[in-house]
């Protein structure tokens, strides 16, 4: 059985013993069974479940950062009196490997202010990316580089 496995069904169990059916309570029972297998963690092998778990905390804690900086951005060029933007579409050559990571990029460069991915290329490594302002692709192509891929990399490892 897989340790998230074991994680839900610990939580399940703490919904019944305590009778409360609520999401906190989930959430509540989910956090203690984390921290009952993270005791014997050695013993059923669920290490890598945990590390894992931080690279996630990770992701979504980046996710989280760029939409407030990408909101932010947005926000500052649309209050300017005089709109001085250049949209335009860069080519993004990504080096996520299954399809799950290839959804999973473009979803998450596509969920942040002012960027938008309306196409895939036919041999799925190439990204079309929309900027709200591409005024200077490589940085916007580093910053997808530097932020979400490596992170969606590193969960793969």
């Amino acid at each position: 059985m897989s340790p998230f496995v074991a994680n839900l069904l610990l939580a399940l169990v703490w919904l019944v013993i305590t009778g409360g059916f609520s999401l906190a309570n989930l959430i509540f029972g989910f956090l203690l069974g984390g921290a009952s297998l993270y005791l014997i963690r050695e013993q059923v092998g669920a290490g890598s479940y945990f590390q894992n778990g931080r690279k996630v905390a990770s992701l979504i804690l980046f996710l989280i950062y760029d939409l407030a900086v990408s909101a932010w951005r947005v926000a500052v060029v649309v209050m300017r009196p005089k709109l001085e933007l250049k949209p335009g579409v860069f080519l993004y050559r990504h080096k996520v490997r299954s399809e799950f990571q290839i959804a999973l990029l473009s979803n998450l460069v596509g969920l942040t202010p002012g960027t938008l991915i309306f196409d895939i290329s036919d041999d799925e490594r190439t990204l079309f990316v929309h900027a709200f302002d591409c005024s200077d692709p490589d940085a916007r192509r580093r910053e997808i580089s530097e932020g979400f891929e490596r992170r969606i990399l590193e969960l793969s490892e």
